[in-house]
C-alpha cells in the first residue's frame, strides 16, 4: 500500500515521461517510462548489494551523484530552449535509443530514488523472514511493476495530448525545457536536510 501511495504522487520521473510524450508523442513518452524503470531495475540491484547504503552514507558520493543529476536535467533544458529545433520552432524527433537512455539516466541521477531505497524501504524487511537483499528486491520490484503502470499511463496520456497539441509545437517545446529545468531545480533541494 506503502508503495502505491508513493507511485501516485506525481514525482520528477512522470514529469519527465510527460513532457517527453507531449513533446514528441506516445512512443517517446513509452520508450522513456521504459527507461526510467530500468533505472529503477539498477536502484534494486544496488539496494540490495548494500551500494545505496554506502552512497546515502558518503555525502560526496551523494552530492555527486546529484549534482550530475541537476546538471543533466539542466542541460536538457537548455537544449530544449536552444537546440537546433530552435530556429525551426518544432522539435526535432529524437531516435527512441537515446530517448530511453534519457530515461535510464535521468532516474539513476534522481538522488530521490537512493533515498527511497534507503530511508523508507529498509522499514518493511523483516531481519527474521530471510535474505534482506531478497526481501529488497522482492519490494523493488513491486515497486517497479506499479511505477511501470502509473508511468505508462502519464506516456500514454501525453501521447494523446501531443497529437491534438501538436500544433503549438513551440509551445510545447518551451513547457518542456521549463519542466526539465524545473526538475533540475528540484533535484538541486532534494535530500538537502537528510543528515
Amino acid at each position: 500500500m506503502a508503495s502505491l501511495t508513493l507511485v501516485l504522487i506525481p514525482g520528477p520521473n512522470h514529469l519527465y515521461i510527460a513532457a517527453r510524450g507531449l513533446a514528441q508523442g506516445r512512443a517517446a513518452g513509452l520508450a522513456s517510462a521504459f527507461g526510467v524503470e530500468t533505472g529503477t531495475l539498477v536502484h534494486i540491484a544496488a539496494a540490495a548489494a548494500g551500494l545505496s547504503y554506502v552512497i546515502a552514507q558518503s555525502a560526496t558520493l551523494f552530492a555527486i551523484i546529484k549534482w550530475a543529476g541537476v546538471a543533466y536535467l539542466v542541460y536538457l533544458g537548455i537544449r530544449a530552449f536552444t537546440g537546433k529545433d530552435a530556429e525551426a520552432g518544432s522539435p526535432i524527433p529524437q531516435p527512441l535509443g537515446k530517448v530511453y537512455l534519457e530515461g535510464v539516466l535521468v532516474n539513476l541521477l534522481n538522488p530521490k530514488m537512493a533515498l527511497f531505497f534507503l530511508a523508507f524501504l529498509p522499514h518493511f524487511v523483516d531481519p527474521d523472514a530471510g535474505s534482506p537483499a531478497l526481501q529488497v528486491t522482492l519490494f523493488g520490484l513491486t515497486l517497479l511493476v506499479l511505477g511501470l503502470i502509473s508511468d505508462l499511463v502519464y506516456a500514454f496520456t501525453a501521447g494523446a495530448l501531443a497529437g491534438r497539441l501538436s500544433r503549438g509545437a513551440t509551445t510545447l517545446r518551451y513547457v518542456s525545457g521549463v519542466v526539465y529545468l524545473g526538475l533540475g531545480v528540484a533535484t538541486a533541494f532534494a535530500g538537502s536536510g537528510r543528515r
